[in-house]
């Protein structure tokens, strides 16, 4: 019998925050972390800060990758940063993708942005990003 105790698979959040109405890229995302043995719930399209914060938290995720193509990055990422602060969730790794301008990427992650992967980023170097900087916990086994 091991004696350790299980650890659970990483669980991320991918969600596409604003009045962003393409998700075809947060969907290749999401099959291709679940095709790496994580857990991926997705948010569907259109949602606040506050609605994925409040997810992100109700779900306890380890992760939220945030898709953003409308160019609304540096008015929806600060917000949300904001409030895993004031929710003391900063805990929670945040990723961003989509189009953003290589000029905003040291503002984004002065905020706290972990990284930003554009079009094109090997599907590979997302989830080897998030085994390397997401530590294992412990599963829950009274949940």
């Amino acid at each position: 019998m091991n004696s350790t105790s299980p650890t659970r698979p990483i669980r991320v959040l991918v969600a596409k925050a604003g009045l962003d109405g393409h998700d075809r890229g947060a969907k290749i995302i999401a099959r291709a972390l679940r095709d790496a043995g994580m857990e991926v719930l997705y948010t569907g399209l259109r949602k606040t800060p506050e609605s994925i914060v409040q997810a992100a938290i109700q779900e306890d995720v380890d992760c939220i990758g945030l898709s953003i193509l409308s160019g609304a990055h540096n008015a929806l990422v600060p917000r949300m940063m904001a409030l895993l602060k004031e929710q003391k969730a900063e805990d929670i790794l945040v990723v961003l993708g989509g189009t953003i301008p290589q000029a905003d990427i040291p503002g984004l992650q002065a905020h706290g942005v972990a990284a930003v992967f554009g079009p094109g980023t090997p599907l590979d170097t997302i989830v080897q990003f998030l085994r390397d900087n997401i530590k294992p916990r412990t599963a829950d086994l009274h949940a």
